[in-house]
């Protein structure tokens, strides 16, 4: 499992006009190529009076899925500039579907490149986009004795706190990325003397978005 990766959390639609061609470019978050290849059809059905419906996609966070499609228009004008945009951006499990109406103009290669990679920086700009990072899933179970403290180291990292459930003993989850686990399970032990340990229950992907923590399963 990789530390993060970044990818679309809700996906938006942004049009561009060049030279009276209409650019509609749609954006998803997929898990799957046969997500990708579904939403391009719906797509494609949608605009089916369109002349283009150029696409591109990235699947897969390690050695990843790529692939685009001019759907006509000259060779490397579409697609490919599309996915420069979606690479240049490190964004992986997202396709994006640039739909043109013909204006009447004639765009040119360059033009062409420009108009579609602007359409999925629009598009993007319009989305949602978050960084999901890694992080584990740690359990506390201890006396009120020690309850403190942990909310202060707690405190101090800036960890997020997922349930406390006072009863008998104290029962804390906390979040932790996985980068800072060591040093708080650390920090644990010695300010406890040793009495606490903290119990891994999950590794799970977080996200902030809009000051929400969101978790996610992969």
């Amino acid at each position: 499992m990789v530390e993060s990766y970044k990818t679309v959390y809700m996906g938006g639609e942004e049009e561009i006009i060049e030279k009276k061609s209409r650019f509609i470019a749609v954006v998803e978050h997929v898990e799957s190529e046969e997500e990708a290849l579904a939403f391009i059809e719906a797509v494609r059905k949608k605009h089916w009076n369109a002349t283009h419906n150029c696409f591109a996609y990235i699947i897969g966070t390690k050695q990843p899925l790529m692939r685009c499609s001019d759907d006509g228009e000259p060779s490397g004008t579409a697609g490919r500039p599309m996915l420069d945009v979606l690479m240049g951006a490190e964004l992986c499990n997202i396709v994006v579907v640039v739909t043109r109406y013909f204006g009447g103009t004639l765009l040119g290669t360059g033009g062409l490149v420009r108009a579609y990679s602007g359409a999925v920086k629009a598009g993007l700009a319009g989305s949602m986009l978050i960084t999901r990072r890694l992080a584990k899933q740690l359990t506390i179970v201890c006396d009120y004795t020690w309850i403190g403290k942990i909310q202060y180291l707690a405190a101090q990292m800036k960890l997020r706190i997922l349930e406390t459930d006072y009863s008998d003993l104290v029962k804390m989850v906390l979040l932790v990325p996985v980068q800072d686990s060591s040093r708080f399970e650390k920090q644990i032990t010695e300010a406890t003397n040793a009495q606490v340990k903290a119990e891994e229950t999950a590794q799970l992907y977080y996200a902030e978005a809009d000051g929400e923590c969101l978790l996610f399963d992969h």
